[in-house]
Protein backbone atom coordinates (compact mmCIF):
# COMPACT_ATOMS: atom_id res chain seq x y z
CA UNK A 1 0.00 0.00 0.00
CA UNK A 2 1.33 3.34 -0.77
CA UNK A 3 1.32 6.42 1.59
CA UNK A 4 -1.62 7.90 -0.52
CA UNK A 5 -3.32 4.87 -0.57
CA UNK A 6 -2.98 4.45 3.54
CA UNK A 7 -4.02 8.15 3.77
CA UNK A 8 -7.09 7.69 2.08
CA UNK A 9 -7.78 4.59 4.48
CA UNK A 10 -7.64 6.84 7.17
CA UNK A 11 -10.36 9.48 5.89
CA UNK A 12 -13.30 9.96 8.05
CA UNK A 13 -15.94 10.41 5.97
CA UNK A 14 -18.74 9.68 9.05
CA UNK A 15 -18.51 13.36 10.05
CA UNK A 16 -17.58 16.72 8.10
CA UNK A 17 -13.80 18.28 8.34
CA UNK A 18 -13.10 22.16 8.12
CA UNK A 19 -10.50 21.25 4.80
CA UNK A 20 -12.99 19.75 2.80
CA UNK A 21 -15.77 21.98 3.93
CA UNK A 22 -13.38 24.45 2.45
CA UNK A 23 -12.73 23.12 -0.52
CA UNK A 24 -16.43 22.83 -1.16
CA UNK A 25 -16.90 26.28 -0.58
CA UNK A 26 -13.87 26.86 -2.74
CA UNK A 27 -15.18 24.53 -5.69
CA UNK A 28 -13.18 22.03 -4.92
CA UNK A 29 -13.46 18.12 -5.59
CA UNK A 30 -11.86 16.82 -2.90
CA UNK A 31 -14.65 16.77 -0.08
CA UNK A 32 -17.18 13.57 0.87
CA UNK A 33 -21.44 14.45 0.88
CA UNK A 34 -20.99 15.27 4.78
CA UNK A 35 -18.82 17.73 3.78
CA UNK A 36 -21.05 19.06 1.13
CA UNK A 37 -23.82 18.68 3.31
CA UNK A 38 -22.73 20.59 6.11
CA UNK A 39 -21.55 23.46 3.31
CA UNK A 40 -24.84 23.28 1.91
CA UNK A 41 -26.65 23.99 5.28
CA UNK A 42 -24.32 26.87 6.01
CA UNK A 43 -24.67 28.64 2.84
CA UNK A 44 -28.21 28.81 3.48
CA UNK A 45 -28.12 30.43 6.51
CA UNK A 46 -25.01 32.38 5.25
CA UNK A 47 -24.50 32.71 1.75
CA UNK A 48 -21.67 34.73 2.26
CA UNK A 49 -20.00 31.79 3.42
CA UNK A 50 -17.96 30.85 -0.08
CA UNK A 51 -17.52 34.48 -0.48
CA UNK A 52 -15.65 34.40 2.81
CA UNK A 53 -13.65 31.29 1.57
CA UNK A 54 -12.65 32.94 -1.65
CA UNK A 55 -11.75 36.05 0.08
CA UNK A 56 -9.37 33.94 2.54
CA UNK A 57 -7.48 32.68 0.02
CA UNK A 58 -7.15 35.91 -2.54
CA UNK A 59 -5.64 37.34 0.77
CA UNK A 60 -3.01 34.61 1.44
CA UNK A 61 -1.91 35.73 -2.64
CA UNK A 62 -1.69 39.31 -1.89
CA UNK A 63 0.45 38.74 1.45
CA UNK A 64 2.62 36.73 -0.17
CA UNK A 65 3.44 38.56 -2.83
CA UNK A 66 3.89 41.94 -0.74
CA UNK A 67 6.15 39.74 1.89
CA UNK A 68 8.43 38.80 -1.26
CA UNK A 69 8.52 42.02 -2.90
CA UNK A 70 8.71 44.15 0.30
CA UNK A 71 10.87 42.23 2.88
CA UNK A 72 13.21 39.99 0.34
CA UNK A 73 11.82 36.89 2.42
CA UNK A 74 12.52 33.38 0.63
CA UNK A 75 11.06 30.96 3.14
CA UNK A 76 7.77 29.79 3.82
CA UNK A 77 6.18 27.96 6.82
CA UNK A 78 2.76 27.28 6.30
CA UNK A 79 0.69 25.49 8.79
CA UNK A 80 -2.56 24.42 8.67
CA UNK A 81 -2.15 24.36 4.96
CA UNK A 82 -5.33 22.28 3.34
CA UNK A 83 -6.03 20.85 0.46
CA UNK A 84 -4.30 22.19 -2.54
CA UNK A 85 -6.07 25.08 -4.27
CA UNK A 86 -4.43 26.64 -6.91
CA UNK A 87 -2.54 28.85 -7.07
CA UNK A 88 -1.33 27.71 -3.69
CA UNK A 89 1.34 29.40 -1.81
CA UNK A 90 4.66 28.06 -3.21
CA UNK A 91 3.48 29.19 -6.77
CA UNK A 92 3.13 32.72 -5.89
CA UNK A 93 6.14 32.99 -3.76
CA UNK A 94 7.96 31.03 -6.47
CA UNK A 95 6.67 33.07 -9.15
CA UNK A 96 7.54 36.11 -7.78
CA UNK A 97 11.04 34.50 -6.43
CA UNK A 98 11.76 30.92 -7.71
CA UNK A 99 14.22 30.52 -5.32
CA UNK A 100 12.09 30.44 -2.42
CA UNK A 101 11.55 27.25 -0.12
CA UNK A 102 7.93 26.36 0.80
CA UNK A 103 6.91 24.15 3.61
CA UNK A 104 3.57 22.84 4.35
CA UNK A 105 1.85 21.52 7.67
CA UNK A 106 -1.27 19.80 7.85
CA UNK A 107 -2.36 16.86 9.74
CA UNK A 108 -5.26 15.81 7.63
CA UNK A 109 -5.01 12.36 5.92
CA UNK A 110 -6.91 13.88 2.90
CA UNK A 111 -4.11 16.60 2.32
CA UNK A 112 -1.41 13.84 2.49
CA UNK A 113 -3.38 12.36 0.04
CA UNK A 114 -2.48 15.22 -2.71
CA UNK A 115 0.31 16.98 -0.95
CA UNK A 116 2.15 15.76 -4.69
CA UNK A 117 0.16 18.54 -5.70
CA UNK A 118 1.72 20.72 -3.36
CA UNK A 119 5.23 19.86 -4.32
CA UNK A 120 5.51 20.52 -7.53
CA UNK A 121 7.54 23.62 -7.48
CA UNK A 122 10.83 25.26 -9.15
CA UNK A 123 14.11 23.81 -9.53
CA UNK A 124 15.36 26.95 -7.92
CA UNK A 125 13.12 26.33 -5.00
CA UNK A 126 12.44 23.77 -2.24
CA UNK A 127 8.92 22.39 -1.84
CA UNK A 128 8.11 20.17 1.01
CA UNK A 129 5.04 18.89 3.28
CA UNK A 130 4.98 17.87 6.47
CA UNK A 131 2.20 15.62 8.72
CA UNK A 132 2.09 16.84 11.92
CA UNK A 133 -0.15 18.48 14.06
CA UNK A 134 -0.21 22.13 14.26
CA UNK A 135 -0.35 22.23 18.55
CA UNK A 136 2.92 20.34 18.22
CA UNK A 137 5.18 23.30 17.03
CA UNK A 138 8.41 21.82 18.30
CA UNK A 139 7.65 19.06 15.85
CA UNK A 140 6.85 21.15 13.45
CA UNK A 141 10.31 23.16 13.77
CA UNK A 142 12.57 20.36 13.97
CA UNK A 143 11.00 19.05 10.97
CA UNK A 144 10.61 22.00 8.66
CA UNK A 145 13.97 22.93 10.42
CA UNK A 146 15.42 20.13 7.49
CA UNK A 147 14.63 22.78 4.49
CA UNK A 148 14.17 25.59 5.92
CA UNK A 149 16.92 28.32 7.36
CA UNK A 150 15.43 29.31 11.13
CA UNK A 151 18.65 31.75 11.08
CA UNK A 152 17.47 33.52 8.12
CA UNK A 153 13.86 35.63 8.51
CA UNK A 154 10.64 33.11 7.32
CA UNK A 155 6.96 33.88 6.64
CA UNK A 156 4.89 32.08 8.93
CA UNK A 157 1.65 31.29 7.39
CA UNK A 158 -2.00 30.82 10.12
CA UNK A 159 -4.41 31.14 7.71
CA UNK A 160 -7.24 30.46 8.64
CA UNK A 161 -6.44 28.21 11.49
CA UNK A 162 -6.46 30.27 14.33
CA UNK A 163 -10.48 30.04 14.80
CA UNK A 164 -10.38 26.07 15.09
CA UNK A 165 -7.88 26.74 18.40
CA UNK A 166 -10.04 28.32 21.70
CA UNK A 167 -6.92 30.18 24.27
CA UNK A 168 -7.86 27.45 26.35
CA UNK A 169 -6.22 25.00 24.36
CA UNK A 170 -3.10 27.23 23.86
CA UNK A 171 -3.93 29.11 21.27
CA UNK A 172 -1.76 32.07 21.86
CA UNK A 173 0.91 29.85 23.40
CA UNK A 174 1.02 28.11 19.86
CA UNK A 175 2.04 31.73 18.24
CA UNK A 176 4.39 32.86 20.85
CA UNK A 177 6.49 29.52 20.27
CA UNK A 178 6.44 29.61 16.59
CA UNK A 179 7.45 33.11 16.63
CA UNK A 180 10.00 32.92 19.06
CA UNK A 181 11.48 30.60 16.94
CA UNK A 182 11.60 33.17 14.21
CA UNK A 183 14.82 35.11 13.15
CA UNK A 184 13.97 38.86 13.10
CA UNK A 185 12.76 39.82 10.39
CA UNK A 186 10.77 37.37 9.48
CA UNK A 187 6.88 37.66 9.33
CA UNK A 188 3.75 36.38 11.00
CA UNK A 189 0.74 36.50 8.10
CA UNK A 190 -2.54 35.22 10.28
CA UNK A 191 -6.30 35.08 9.48
CA UNK A 192 -9.04 34.52 11.91
CA UNK A 193 -12.82 34.12 12.05
CA UNK A 194 -14.83 37.56 13.72
CA UNK A 195 -18.60 38.08 14.83
CA UNK A 196 -17.55 41.85 14.50
CA UNK A 197 -19.37 42.35 11.17
CA UNK A 198 -22.00 39.71 11.01
CA UNK A 199 -22.88 38.35 13.91
CA UNK A 200 -26.07 36.22 13.60
CA UNK A 201 -24.46 34.41 10.48
CA UNK A 202 -21.30 33.85 12.34
CA UNK A 203 -23.06 32.45 15.35
CA UNK A 204 -25.08 30.42 13.73
CA UNK A 205 -22.60 28.94 11.27
CA UNK A 206 -20.29 28.48 14.71
CA UNK A 207 -23.57 26.46 15.81
CA UNK A 208 -23.97 24.38 12.42
CA UNK A 209 -19.98 23.27 13.02
CA UNK A 210 -20.58 22.28 16.55
CA UNK A 211 -23.11 20.37 15.52
CA UNK A 212 -20.40 18.12 13.11
CA UNK A 213 -18.24 18.19 15.87
CA UNK A 214 -15.82 21.08 14.84
CA UNK A 215 -15.40 23.92 17.01
CA UNK A 216 -14.85 27.20 16.06
CA UNK A 217 -13.65 30.43 18.12
CA UNK A 218 -14.74 34.05 16.96
CA UNK A 219 -12.54 36.80 18.21
CA UNK A 220 -12.91 40.73 18.28
CA UNK A 221 -10.78 42.99 16.30
CA UNK A 222 -8.47 43.30 19.95
CA UNK A 223 -8.23 39.37 20.15
CA UNK A 224 -7.27 39.16 17.09
CA UNK A 225 -4.83 42.09 17.47
CA UNK A 226 -3.54 40.34 20.67
CA UNK A 227 -1.60 37.64 18.12
CA UNK A 228 0.70 40.63 16.36
CA UNK A 229 2.05 41.16 20.11
CA UNK A 230 5.77 42.43 20.13
CA UNK A 231 5.18 42.51 16.32
CA UNK A 232 5.27 45.56 13.79
CA UNK A 233 2.39 45.30 11.51
CA UNK A 234 2.54 46.20 7.90
CA UNK A 235 -0.15 48.49 6.70
CA UNK A 236 -3.16 48.64 6.99
CA UNK A 237 -2.52 46.95 10.35
CA UNK A 238 -5.14 44.22 11.40
CA UNK A 239 -8.28 44.84 8.63
CA UNK A 240 -10.81 42.51 7.17
CA UNK A 241 -9.11 39.88 4.82
CA UNK A 242 -10.84 41.77 1.88
CA UNK A 243 -9.59 45.55 2.91
CA UNK A 244 -6.16 44.30 3.32
CA UNK A 245 -3.58 45.55 -0.24
CA UNK A 246 -7.11 44.47 -2.05
CA UNK A 247 -6.39 44.51 -5.67
CA UNK A 248 -9.18 47.10 -7.85
CA UNK A 249 -11.55 44.09 -8.98
CA UNK A 250 -10.97 42.57 -5.47
CA UNK A 251 -12.19 45.69 -3.68
CA UNK A 252 -14.87 46.62 -5.89
CA UNK A 253 -16.65 43.16 -5.62
CA UNK A 254 -16.18 42.73 -1.48
CA UNK A 255 -17.66 46.20 -1.29
CA UNK A 256 -20.75 45.41 -3.50
CA UNK A 257 -21.13 41.97 -1.84
CA UNK A 258 -20.96 42.57 1.82
CA UNK A 259 -18.22 42.49 4.77
CA UNK A 260 -15.80 39.65 5.40
CA UNK A 261 -15.84 37.77 8.66
CA UNK A 262 -12.05 37.65 9.00
CA UNK A 263 -9.78 39.57 10.38
CA UNK A 264 -6.23 39.54 8.42
CA UNK A 265 -2.95 41.22 9.14
CA UNK A 266 0.72 40.72 8.27
CA UNK A 267 3.39 41.01 11.20
CA UNK A 268 7.25 41.65 11.08
CA UNK A 269 9.55 40.63 14.18
CA UNK A 270 11.50 43.66 15.04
Amino acid sequence: MTGTEAAVGRIDTSRPHPARVYDWFLGGKDNYPVDEELGRRISAADGGAPRVARANRSFMRRATRRIVHETGIRQFLDIGSGIPTEPNLHQVAQAAAPESRVVYVDNDPIVLAHAGALLRGTPEGATEYVQADARAPRTILEQAGRVLDFGRPVALSLIALLHFVADDDGAHELVDELVAALAPGSCLVLSAMTADFEPEHVRRGIAMYAAGGVTLVARSHAEVSGFFHGLDLMDPGVVSVAEWHPEPAEHVTSSSEGPVSLYGGVGVKP
